[in-house]
């Protein structure tokens, strides 16, 4: 095995917070049109972002550690995740939140010339979507 082949090749799963997992899904799968995949009432509930998944806990229950095989876990405070986009996504995006009456935080053009824009989720989690060229190596 390679150096190359023992770093981890992608980020398979995400996890955010909120206490009120309706409101949750609500904006989730009902503003940003992310498909379920799993629900577990007052626990969790799981979204399907390309070939990824996000998860959003109430932290409340998982951080008891009463989660099965799985060590207990959880945060406090909005939490932060970036979906990614291309330019003319970008532009759907913030026309579609606007539609919805989401506000936009901040549009930022970074140095490299990327482009973000920042919203919130019901939990108050900070959500970004990026042109992938934000991270792209030089």
């Amino acid at each position: 095995m390679s150096k190359d082949d023992r770093k981890p090749p992608a980020i398979l799963e995400a996890a955010l917070y909120a206490e009120d997992l309706e409101a949750a899904e609500a904006f989730y799968a009902g503003v940003l049109g992310l498909p379920v995949v799993a629900r577990q009432s007052c626990r969790h509930v799981f979204f399907r972002v390309r070939d990824g998944v996000l998860l959003v806990f109430r932290a409340s229950a998982t951080e008891a550690g009463d989660t099965g095989p799985v060590p207990g876990h959880g945060a406090r405070g909005p939490g932060h995740l970036c979906f990614a986009a291309s330019a003319a996504e970008l532009e759907d995006w913030v026309a579609r939140l606007k539609a919805a009456h989401v506000p936009i935080e901040a549009d930022v053009r970074w140095p490299g010339g990327a482009r973000s824009i920042y919203l919130r989720d019901p939990a108050g989690n900070s959500l970004e979507f990026a042109e992938p060229r934000l991270w792209a190596e030089s």
